[in-house]
């Protein structure tokens, strides 16, 4: 098992078929041209947030670079694409040697983006370019989706925490990749041991109802749980009657009983109860956890209650309604058809369609503009010389040059950011409200 610059055990096999078969069948087109080879520049934006929503995180920056490390053609990949005849002889061979070279600049994980943010430039040959560009779509989509959804639960939550619950809820793969988004999100804690495994988060855990069930009482399991895990475990109460199981719990843990868990039923007015109760036995500080199919609607309506951490599943995995984030990835500018290296003039190319698809030409660069007092006022995207005031506010950052990770960080790396970012945005922006994009998005 290889092991990832920052210490933690990591096994990511090949890339390179995570991707659509026209990439490669517009690679063989454009190495018998000789296109393949021209300097290109392709960017991720998306033309609108999901409806409704005021700001978009950037998640997943941290797995596409992996990603493009491990993006090789090795012999059993190879034989399958012979074998299925996607590509040609010429084509296969020159995938037998792939490595990207190229540069990649963008937004650094944790950040928030806005319509038509330029999230990542992919910049090299048109060849080695183009392939990863369903790789790059897939991570991005999914992870800020999901972390876009964690945010705002983190947003309603306020400081209480939040217990990323959501693999079972789908893909074995998705659901690690989604703890590590939440997590980015600001959740503080995966029920997910893979994920805890892969990127060092907190894990956490104790029972499920499976386990009062089988037990021939409620006080044999509490007592089999608290006797295993100690008076700091979490008791789930609401298998049977939650005021009886409530009771029970602080006789077989005692007062020093670490939380319960509620998972169904009107979680307001039964942490109110609960809490009475349990403070009437004597366990001022045993705290309560709530679950059930929370959203960030729902945890907003718990605000007052006596709740001290939420644990959420389907809908922090589903982004909350918004599953992918349609995100692109377009070509923006190419080198001449008579200079084709790096240092090459480029020419701005953009797609004119119907719709609302059409795209900007030019590779972009972008900065926020800050009111008089520090706030966040503006999307500036511009592919011109960048404007002397917003020089010390660019957004995009070098993440791979010449083909090297140049910009590996530790996740809190990410997490922290985007608390910065998101207190860096006006009031409005965490509102849960129905609203359009918090900053607009100003092209110079």
């Amino acid at each position: 098992m290889a092991g990832s610059a920052l210490g933690l055990p990591v096994a990511v096999p090949s890339t390179a078929l995570f991707t659509d078969r026209y990439e490669l069948t517009m690679l063989q087109a454009a190495l018998r041209s000789g296109a393949a080879r021209r300097h290109s520049v392709f960017e991720v934006f998306t033309r609108r947030l999901p409806e409704g929503r005021r700001y978009g995180v950037v998640a997943g920056t941290g797995r596409v670079l992996d990603a493009v490390e491990n993006f090789r053609f090795d012999a059993d990949v190879l034989s399958f694409l012979s074998r299925e005849k996607v590509v040609d002889r010429a084509t296969l061979d020159w995938l037998a040697d792939f490595r990207f070279t190229g540069d990649i600049h963008g937004y650094p994980e944790g950040e928030v983006y806005f319509p038509g943010s330029p999230i990542l430039r992919v910049e090299g040959t048109f060849g080695e370019a183009i392939l990863l560009e369903t790789l790059i779509l897939s991570i991005l989509n999914h992870d800020s989706a999901v972390a876009a959804a964690a945010s705002r639960m983190a947003v309603a939550a306020g400081s209480r925490p939040l217990i990323e619950m959501g693999a079972r809820r789908t893909h074995e793969l998705a659901a690690v990749a989604a703890a590590r988004a939440a997590y980015v999100g600001g959740f503080a804690t995966t029920s997910d041991l893979a994920t805890g495994f892969r990127y060092n988060i907190p894990t956490v855990g104790t029972s499920a109802h499976a386990f009062t069930l089988l037990h021939d009482t409620e006080r044999d399991a509490f007592t089999a749980q608290v006797d295993a895990l100690g008076a700091g475990t979490t008791l789930l109460v609401d298998t049977y009657d939650l005021s009886e199981a409530v009771r029970t719990a602080v006789e077989v843990a005692g007062p020093e009983l670490g939380a319960v868990r509620i998972d169904s039923g009107d979680l307001l007015l039964l942490a109110h109860r609960v809490r009475q109760q349990l403070d009437s036995l004597g366990a001022q500080n045993t705290k309560i956890v709530v679950t059930s199919d929370l959203d960030e609607y729902a945890i907003a309506s718990l605000a007052a209650a006596p709740v001290d951490a939420y644990g959420v599943g389907t809908s922090l995995v589903t982004g909350s309604g918004h599953p992918t984030c349609s995100m692109v990835y377009k070509l923006v500018a190419r080198a001449r058809r008579d200079a084709d290296g790096p240092d090459s003039p480029l020419v701005p190319v953009a797609k004119r369609s119907l719709g609302g698809k059409a795209s900007i030409g030019g590779r972009k660069w972008a900065a926020r503009r800050l009111d008089a007092d520090g706030v966040a006022e503006a999307e500036v995207v511009g592919t011109g010389p960048i404007p002397a005031e917003l020089a010390d506010q660019q957004l995009l950052v070098p993440l791979v040059l010449r083909g090297e990770v140049v910009a590996r960080e530790p996740l809190d790396a990410a997490r922290t950011r985007h608390i910065q970012a998101r207190a860096g945005l006006p009031l409005s922006a965490t509102q849960l409200s129905r609203g359009e994009p918090v900053l607009p998005t100003d092209f110079v």
